[in-house]
């Protein structure tokens, strides 16, 4: 096991019910908020105006913007950055999934900074002040309630780029099940998908000694495809909708990460596809992680066949432990299929013509390779998308 620091400072309010503590939670940072959604149905649920009572009963005055797309856009977050300069705005509360959040992260992020706000994302520069931020979440995938990370899309290029910092952790994150239930059964996959994908990029490492978090990370991949099963038939089955929603948390606040090399290639790899098709961004992921996966697996058939075995029942070939990491795989990709997720080009909507565009691109920012758990070279990132079309 690496040595680690690990920080997750944001406080939990998890429950039926709990939105209606929104208001004494921005209160604590400060008189004014800037209320950021998407629209739809946050709007038509009635749970935004829930949030604008709690504001109001606890004193709070706020400003909207909505709007928020899914792979959220650069030019909505300069018109909240300027909105909250203009208005003084103390504290900044998302309402929604990922994207919101995200997009939320990155006006928080500006407000605080002379220069573009992409500087951060383009790897100019390191964040060192934010406006505090809390999240009344959605929608279970991005785990960006807890995480410390924000992906934007730069509109004018169509480039997708990530900023992690510590700070960018939100203060408060309120977590009620019950606000999924109305959830479609695309994105309830996609949530799923993500979740999976943030596990599996920690599971798949090269360090040795984390038998600890291999377990949990086991432990959570294998409650996703229980609950998801679920929800999937019931969608208004509490227990499966809490356990996905605080497994968003689990899986990406790092608590399963520490101590590990952890390898986030598929991330990068598909944030090409969503930037360039704008298509989901668990949708994208199930389609390149079984790719990934077969492109990956002699590196450590050991560690892919220990997945197999141990999250889809897989029975060990001792032998050739090749054949149980390739049934592993086919599980998988056989699961995301059976909750309604494309795992092709063809399904996804994207054109092997493209492959040499997008492999350039995800090389941008990223040097000669991508990745630890085997280094990629363009020509791999662009073998992963050639077994992406299959």
């Amino acid at each position: 096991m690496l040595d680690f620091s690990f920080v997750s400072p944001t406080q939990f309010a998890f429950g039926k019910g709990t939105q209606a503590q929104a208001g004494e939670f921005c209160r604590a940072f400060g008189q004014k908020a800037l209320l950021h959604y998407g629209g739809g149905s946050v709007v038509r649920s009635g749970l935004l105006d829930q949030i604008k009572h709690s504001l109001q009963e606890a004193g709070v005055s706020f400003v909207e913007l909505g709007g928020v797309q899914p792979n959220p856009r650069d030019t909505l977050v300069y018109e909240g950055i300027e909105l909250c300069r203009k208005e003084r705005v103390d504290v900044i509360l998302a309402v929604g999934g990922g994207s919101v959040i995200d997009s939320a992260k990155a006006i928080a992020i500006g407000v605080k900074y002379g220069g573009d706000f992409w500087d951060f994302y383009s790897g100019k520069q390191t964040v060192t002040g934010v406006l505090p931020l809390g999240v009344v979440l959605t929608l279970p995938a991005a785990g960006s309630e807890a995480s410390n990370s924000s992906v934007i899309t730069q509109e004018k290029t169509s480039l997708k780029r990530f900023c992690d910092s510590d700070l960018l952790r939100p203060k408060f994150a309120i977590l009620n099940p019950e606000l999924t239930f109305t959830l479609p059964p695309f994105q309830t996959a996609c949530g799923v998908t993500d979740i999976m994908a943030h596990v599996m990029e920690r599971y798949f490492t090269n360090t040795q000694g984390v038998g600890l978090t291999d377990h949990m990370c086991e432990a959570v991949l294998m409650s996703m495809v229980k609950y998801a099963r679920i929800v999937i038939q019931n969608p208004r089955d509490y227990d499966a909708r809490a356990n996905i929603m605080w497994a968003g948390v689990v899986a990406h606040n790092n608590v399963l990460g520490v101590g590990r090399q952890q390898d986030w290639s598929t991330h990068m790899i598909e944030h090409e596809l969503s930037a360039l098709y704008d298509v989901a961004h668990g949708a994208g992921l199930a389609t390149i992680f079984p790719a990934f996966l077969r492109y990956q697996y002699p590196h450590n058939v050991m560690r892919v066949a220990q997945f197999a075995q141990r999250v889809f029942g897989v029975e060990m070939d001792f032998e050739q432990p090749e054949r149980t990491a390739l049934e592993g795989i086919d599980r998988l990709k056989a699961f995301y299929h059976e909750i309604g997720m494309p795992t092709s080009f063809k399904e996804l909507g994207a054109k092997e013509e493209d492959i040499d565009r997008l492999s350039a691109k995800v090389l941008l920012n990223n040097g000669d390779k991508l990745g630890y758990f085997h280094p990629l070279t363009r020509a791999g990132i662009a073998e992963v998308y050639r077994l992406a079309c299959d």
